[in-house]
């Protein structure tokens, strides 16, 4: 803590056990939690609540004012959980007067040179891949994975367990447990090494893989497609959070299905 080359705004609240590095600028109304460490030449400016045994890498600027015109410098807030990895040159801008923040939840992986944008809602132990740029309001959900260089358009929702591949474009939302790549972004399977890494069951993986088998393989159209799994499929917390993520998305969900990706 007592690092002489860094500048610690006296009304930062920094805790216990939290080393800061050569070069680095933490501003006014900042928090930052117990066992966390700051690298060098890092910058995390007002609005900045960093959790618990953190680690944020060379050159990451935290909490930085939104790419958002609009923005009038009202007061907001960039959130960054427990136990979260921020490596070098990401940049995470607080909320707006929409939200008023910007989250990310514990255990998350951010690698370099991502960008979260604005208003961002990031779920627990996402991996966000080099180079990913999130516009402003998206949300990604728990265990979520988006490779590198892919671009989210704004007020996109990118459901649990999913994992999107690298380079890709989203502009419809991509339910949860699924697969995206290509181009367009289509369905191309559920996520099933992830599930499988996570403790799900082969039956429970089979139910997801027979719920996006009707969605995306049996040629009906996703009105019809929703009636047939809630009138077929047994009730679970699975099958009603894949029902309800469609039926309340605001874009419309990726198309498409390619068994061959």
């Amino acid at each position: 803590m007592n690092q002489p080359l860094a500048y610690v705004h006296p009304g930062a609240k920094i805790a216990k056990n939290v080393v800061i590095e050569p070069f680095t600028t933490i501003h006014n109304n900042v928090v930052i939690g117990d066992g966390t460490w700051i690298g060098s030449n890092v910058t995390i400016m007002e609005g900045a609540r960093i959790g618990k045994n953190c680690n944020i890498f060379p050159g990451a600027v935290i909490s930085a004012v939104p790419q958002d015109l609009k923005f009038g410098g009202e007061d907001s807030l960039a959130i960054i959980g427990d136990n979260c990895t921020i490596r070098e040159c990401v940049t995470i801008n607080r909320g707006t007067i929409a939200s008023g923040q910007t989250v990310i939840g514990n255990n998350c992986l951010v690698m370099a040179y991502a960008h979260i944008a604005h208003d961002c809602e990031i779920g627990n132990n996402a991996i966000i891949v080099n180079g990913v740029a999130l516009a402003g309001h998206v949300v990604v959900g728990n265990h979520a994975v988006i490779g590198g260089l892919a671009a989210i358009h704004q007020f996109i929702h990118i459901g649990d367990h999913a994992m999107i591949s690298g380079g890709s474009l989203v502009r419809k939302d991509v339910p949860p447990y699924t697969k995206a790549a290509k181009e367009p972004l289509s369905y191309v399977g559920i996520n099933s090494v992830g599930l499988r890494r996570r403790g799900f069951t082969t039956e429970k993986i089979r139910e997801i893989q027979e719920i996006y088998r009707i969605l995306y393989q049996k040629n009906y159209n996703t009105t019809q497609a929703l009636s047939i799994i809630e009138a077929e499929m047994e009730a679970t917390p699975e099958r009603d959070e894949i029902l309800d993520f469609i039926r309340n998305s605001s874009r419309g969900i990726m198309k498409g299905y390619s068994g061959n990706y």
